[in-house]
């Protein structure tokens, strides 16, 4: 599970770093739902989710642990289990506690991290859309969207579950293309809250005897 983990957090330096040469299809109704909730969370001073985080392999969902995500604007910290993925405005930290390990890279134009939102406007650039009728989650009917990679870029599909009333994401789905499944489903949702001035600051001073290195 921590090696999937890491895997996924390290892998998303690199989703969405493609070249595409075919037009995108993007159904209109789709587009209009995620547009309004990317507004929605854009229009508030700071947003936080405590989600249970689910992976596994050949489609199926093996074990879950939960995680919290905190963003503020283009910031924010994401923690699931002993791994720590904070985004600064600049650069972006995968921190192991457990294997004492920092890993420091600068995003690309087009790289996409592994975050309860982070295809919410991703799509623009690098999938296909469209829109998949309605289903339950978690007792809350939602509308359902697909996302399918222009170009291959390691997975398959993304499912993306919203709640069209609160205009607010329910869970989403990433599966990659050797079958392994990765899970975001929120549990709790905040925003506007008072957050520590540091929240989204990477301090070295705190990591003496890590293992840090700049990709």
């Amino acid at each position: 599970m921590k090696k999937l983990i890491s895997k996924i957090l390290l892998g998303s330096f690199v989703v969405g770093s493609i070249t595409f040469a075919q037009a995108q299809k993007i159904d209109a109704k789709a587009k209009k739902i995620l547009d309004e909730v990317t507004a929605n969370y854009k229009s508030k001073k700071n947003t936080y989710f405590k989600f249970s985080f689910g992976s596994g392999v050949k489609g199926t969902v093996s074990k879950t642990e939960p995680g919290i995500y905190y963003a503020a604007g283009d910031k924010y910290k994401l923690k699931i289990m002993e791994t720590q993925q904070v985004f600064d405005g600049s650069k972006i930290y995968n921190i192991n506690t457990e294997d004492m390990e920092v890993t420091v890279a600068k995003p690309n134009a087009n790289s996409t991290m592994f975050s309860p939102i982070n295809y919410l406007t991703s799509y623009r650039n690098d999938y296909n859309v469209a829109y998949s009728g309605k289903k339950t989650v978690d007792g809350v009917s939602a509308d359902f969207i697909t996302l399918t990679p222009v170009k291959s870029n390691g997975l398959k599909n993304i499912y993306i579950f919203v709640d069209s009333a609160k205009k607010q994401m329910l869970k989403l789905e990433q599966h990659g293309t050797n079958k392994d499944i990765a899970v975001i489903s929120i549990k709790e949702y905040k925003e506007n809250q008072q957050l520590d001035p540091n929240m989204f600051v990477f301090d070295k001073n705190k990591f003496k005897n890590y293992v840090i290195t700049e990709l």
